[in-house]
């Protein structure tokens, strides 16, 4: 049975190219090795919002049929407290949460902006800590256009 050192060990060396734990036929329990690999691609997290559900379901669709992203989630109806131009706001508005590979950042941020209907919309990206093997694998998947 390995020591807590040890896993931490095998972490810290996986982030070296072709030194990840998987390769080498060893399991880490609770640790998602396909984040933790340097030869797997990073998986982000990015929210922006609108203001109707219709153009949340538009850009989500559109984002998806461009391979920009492997899955877009609505939520909402939010309400959304926040300052804009001198006066406190309250509206009513829908989130969308972006998965999608560390290569699609680009284009994906320059679509979205770009057929955003906000002059200056919400564009926050995280880097997901931990990704699950077969969703990480599905996500490399649906990312990838298909040749025609």
């Amino acid at each position: 049975m390995r020591t807590k050192n040890e896993y931490e060990a095998i972490t810290r060396s996986s982030q070296k190219p072709g030194t990840c734990p998987k390769a080498r036929g060893l399991r880490l329990p609770g640790l998602r090795l396909a984040s933790a690999c340097a030869n797997f691609p990073a998986m982000l997290v990015a929210w922006t919002t609108v203001a109707t559900a219709a153009a949340a379901d538009q850009l989500a669709a559109e984002v998806v049929q461009r391979h920009l992203a492997a899955c877009v989630q609505i939520d909402g109806p939010i309400v959304s407290h926040f300052r804009w131009e001198g006066k406190i706001e309250r509206s009513q508005e829908f989130r969308l949460c972006f998965k999608f590979l560390e290569s699609q950042l680009g284009p994906l941020e320059a679509f979205v902006h770009t057929h955003h209907p906000y002059a200056t919309p919400e564009w926050l990206v995280v880097r997901a800590e931990h990704v699950g093997e077969k969703y990480l694998s599905w996500a490399v998947a649906v990312s990838t256009p298909s040749p025609l």
